[in-house]
This record gives structure tokens, C-alpha cells and sequence, in this order.
């Protein structure tokens, strides 16, 4: 991993950092140039530009302020994707449509720039999800796909799943491959050869849910 550090979220409902992960985010935040939010919804410009600016306060409201911000979609050409991600401090994966977002980035033609960035890395919900290695996004295909592979983990986030369909099919995928469920305000930080869990985290494993343990985390590296 080129990274700096990543960090993978489910989900922030309050749309603020809770106060141990903007803690931990301020340990690998120390240069905060350009933040880069790549989105998960590539045609929703209007909805993309809030987010960006709301996600962007969660970090000033951390006294974490970058000096420029950016999101790249759909009305960003592959040239300008590009030199965006090469530049980044910073880049943070949005949430929305995890199948929907990685086609964007390959058709921006950065997957290779974001496996090689040395910037920090960031995630949430499909964001996160995209993060990892393979990937399976419930909604939308639950064959596995390649991911970013910045872990060996394949995310759903959002935990506890009330719907019953959705714990169905989750329960489908953990039948070949095992899924890390992620409570909302959780996270998974990585950096300097260190692991760290925030939150209540659990592992599902042929259909079998059980707290993930420092075993399971080990492995995700």
C-alpha cells in the first residue's frame, strides 16, 4: 500500500465526526492542501456539490480546514481527474452507488492513480466499500468485484441490516467470502503498519455474526 493512511467509515447520520475518529483523523491529516471526494452518484451534480461542501465542514468543524476542496463525476474530464488525484493530501470516497462510483473512476481512468497514491485515503459507505478486496454491492450486484484493495475485506455498511431482503442476500455473499459489517460511526483506521478499530464492528462468516476480533483485523491487512 502506497497510502499514508486509510480509513474506512459506514456512515455519519449526525453529519459530524465523532470525536475519537476526528482524533484519529487529525494523526494523519498533517497536510491538508486539496481534498478530493470522488462520487458515488456521477450525474447528481447538484446533490455531489452539496455533499462536497457539507463533508468538506465535517473537517473545519474539527479545526481540520483544507485549503481547497474538489469532487470529481461526471462533469469532470479524465485529464482533470487525473491531476486532481496526483495533487490530492487527500481523497475521500463518497457514498451512494458503490457499482455506479467505480465505473466512474475507471472511466476517468484514476483506478491505477488511487492504487498508487500516497495520499490519505478515506471512504464511506460504498466509498469504503469500493475500498476493499473483492467487493460486493448488495443492491446493485452480488457477484464480487475487484476493488481498490487497500484491505482484504468486503464492507457492508450501515449495520444492523432491518431489512430482510438485504440480510438475505448478505447472508448469500458471506457463504463465499466473509463480510465486515460496519455500525454507523465506526471505522477502521490504517497506517504505519498499525490496524485500529472505532465502534462496534462484527464479521459475518457463512451466514454467522460475531463480533470481529484482533485476529480478523490482522488478516484484513
Amino acid at each position: 500500500m502506497n497510502a499514508k493512511a486509510v480509513a474506512f467509515f459506514s456512515g455519519f447520520p449526525e453529519k459530524q465526526f465523532t470525536e475519537s475518529i476526528a482524533d484519529e483523523l487529525k494523526m494523519i491529516l498533517n497536510e491538508r492542501k486539496c481534498l478530493v471526494f470522488i462520487s458515488a452518484w456521477p450525474d447528481r451534480y447538484v446533490q455531489n456539490d452539496d455533499d462536497a461542501f457539507g463533508m468538506n465542514n465535517m473537517f473545519t468543524e474539527k479545526d481540520m480546514a483544507f485549503e481547497q476542496y474538489c469532487v470529481i463525476d461526471e462533469r469532470t474530464d479524465p485529464a482533470s481527474s487525473k491531476m486532481e488525484i496526483e495533487k490530492a493530501s487527500c481523497i475521500f470516497l463518497m457514498g451512494g452507488n458503490a457499482t455506479a462510483q467505480m465505473k466512474l473512476i475507471k472511466d476517468k481512468g484514476i483506478f491505477e492513480l488511487l492504487k498508487r497514491s500516497k495520499a490519505v485515503i478515506l471512504g464511506v459507505s460504498a466509498g469504503s466499500m469500493n475500498m476493499g478486496n473483492p467487493v460486493a454491492d448488495i443492491y446493485e450486484s452480488v457477484v464480487p468485484y475487484e476493488g481498490l484493495g487497500f484491505a482484504n475485506l468486503t464492507i457492508k455498511s450501515h449495520f444492523p441490516l432491518t431489512d430482510e431482503n438485504l440480510q438475505n442476500m448478505t447472508r448469500k455473499v458471506s457463504m463465499e467470502v466473509p463480510v465486515t459489517l460496519m455500525k454507523d460511526e465506526s471505522a477502521i483506521f490504517m497506517y504505519n503498519g498499525v490496524i485500529k478499530q472505532i465502534g462496534e464492528i462484527y464479521r459475518m462468516e457463512k451466514g454467522e455474526i460475531k463480533p470481529i476480533l484482533k485476529d480478523d483485523l490482522k488478516k484484513i491487512m
